[in-house]
This record gives structure tokens, C-alpha cells and sequence, in this order.
């Protein structure tokens, strides 16, 4: 939706499946490689400065959720990208290793001795793990969880925006990359122009304050929060991807 919004808006946008996701290609299926989703977004911005019509010293990333963790890794290091923009970014990895706000912190070596047998499963071609599917489960469930972040989540991804090609599902092999990933990390070397907007009441939002935090290596950065919204809320309801929509374009245009 975000890039049809900047299509009408006469910018040429590309949006994809990631490695192993969607209608992309890769097994073994839902694999999330932190490394590989940042190939795939300077693969975008390869494929972009060689269509016709870009203009390549004005190109730009935005990503949302995940995606737009990994944006500001990409951003870090790519410097054909001469402004960064992200919308309720989540730290995957910061995440993975430590649980939702922390909440998993004391079982990290388990974990990471679960992923290490998973691997070692797929080595030996036996079937591949996965981590539990939220889809699986009830909807009355689903609404006891402890997080807006899933109680959302749920609805959102499992119901009322359903698609065929979305899972919550990963690998559990993937926690052997994902362990180490951090966004935050690095967030200095990010030198043009940095927007971050997040729902002000999020309970993601710790996850936009760090990295924004970090971003010390930048003297254009603006962080835009709303008041009273959550993250999922960011990505669908009209009234705040209005908001978004233009303050990004508004961004974009006088910085590009």
C-alpha cells in the first residue's frame, strides 16, 4: 500500500517478498536471515538504479516493521540511499534473543541449544523446525496474550488481513543469526537524512527509541510519533496512514 501511495505520488517504488518468503524464491521456507534480508534490499536499490526513469543520486529506503529494521542496517553501509525512513521498526534479532520487551532473556542458552539441534535436523535431512504458528490459534487465546503487539498481530495477520503468503512462522535454525543481529547496533554511521515514526503508545516503541538514539551520526533526523496508537494500528487504519503517508512525503521532498 505504502509504495502504491508513492507511486501516485510520482516516485518509482519497488516493493518485494523477502529471500525465502512470499512468491520469493529459497529453501528451506520462512528462513530469516538477517544477512539476506539486508541483500535484499541493496538488490532492490541495484534493480532500481538500473530502471528506467530513476533518477540514482535521489534514491531513498523505507520499511516498515521488520522491514524497516532492516532498512536501517542497509542504510548504515549503502550510500546510494540519500534518505532512510522507517515505520514502527522492530528489531527482529533484539527481539528473538531477548523475547518482547525482555521477557525471554533468561532463556537464551536453551534456546539457542534448540536452534543448534534444528540445524543439525536440516543437516541431516530430517524435517525442518518451525516456531509455533499464532495463526494456529484460537481467536479467544489469541486475545489473552500478554502484548498488543500480538493481540493485534493476530487479528490483523490471521484475520481481517489475511494473505496466503504471510506467516508468523520461521525456522527455528534461524536463531542462530538472529541471536547476533541487533539494528541498533551501528546506527552512527547513518549520515543523511533519518525519519522514524511509531505509534506513541506502541509497545514497540522501545525499539524505534534505541535505534533512533543511536543515530548519532546524522544531524537530520526527526523522529514523528502519534499520540494514543499502537503498532499494528500504523500499518492499515486510514487515519494515521494519511499521517504517514505524508509526513513521509513531505520528507522525502525536501531532502531529495
Amino acid at each position: 500500500m505504502f509504495a502504491q501511495k508513492l507511486a501516485e505520488n510520482g516516485y518509482i517504488a519497488i516493493a518485494a517478498d523477502a529471500t525465502f518468503q512470499g512468491a520469493s524464491a529459497g529453501e528451506p521456507r520462512m528462513t530469516d536471515k538477517p544477512s539476506y534480508r539486508v541483500e535484499d534490499i541493496h538488490g532492490m536499490a541495484d534493480a532500481l538504479s538500473l530502471f528506467p526513469g530513476v533518477d540514482y543520486s535521489r534514491m531513498a529506503a523505507f520499511g516498515i516493521c521488520g522491514g524497516g529494521g532492516y532498512t536501517l542496517r542497509a542504510g548504515q553501509t549503502d550510500k546510494r540511499f540519500k534518505v532512510v525512513a522507517t515505520l514502527s521498526a522492530f528489531n527482529s534479532g533484539l527481539v528473538r534473543r531477548n523475547g518482547f520487551m525482555d521477557s525471554e532473556a533468561n532463556t537464551i542458552q536453551a534456546r539457542l541449544q534448540k536452534a543448534s539441534e534444528a540445524r543439525e535436523k536440516m543437516v541431516r535431512g530430517e524435517e525442518t523446525e518451525y516456531t509455533p504458528d499464532l495463526k494456529d490459534m484460537a481467536p479467544e487465546d489469541a486475545a489473552k496474550l500478554p502484548y498488543a503487539l500480538y493481540r493485534d498481530g493476530y487479528t490483523y495477520y490471521a484475520q481481517t488481513h489475511a494473505h496466503p503468503n504471510s506467516s508468523f512462522i520461521y525456522t527455528q535454525a534461524s536463531f542462530l543469526d538472529l541471536f547476533t543481529y541487533d539494528a541498533s547496533v551501528n546506527m552512527d554511521l547513518i549520515n543523511v537524512p533519518l525519519l522514524m515514526m511509531a505509534g506513541k503508545d506502541a509497545d514497540t516503541f522501545y525499539l524505534t527509541e534505541k535505534c533512533y538514539a543511536n543515530a548519532t551520526g546524522t544531524q537530520d533526523k526527526e523522529l514523528f510519533l502519534m499520540d494514543g496508537v499502537q503498532h499494528i494500528e500504523t500499518y492499515w487504519k486510514p487515519e494515521y496512514v494519511k499521517q504517514e503517508v505524508t509526513k513521509l512525503l513531505e520528507f522525502l521532498s525536501t531532502r531529495l
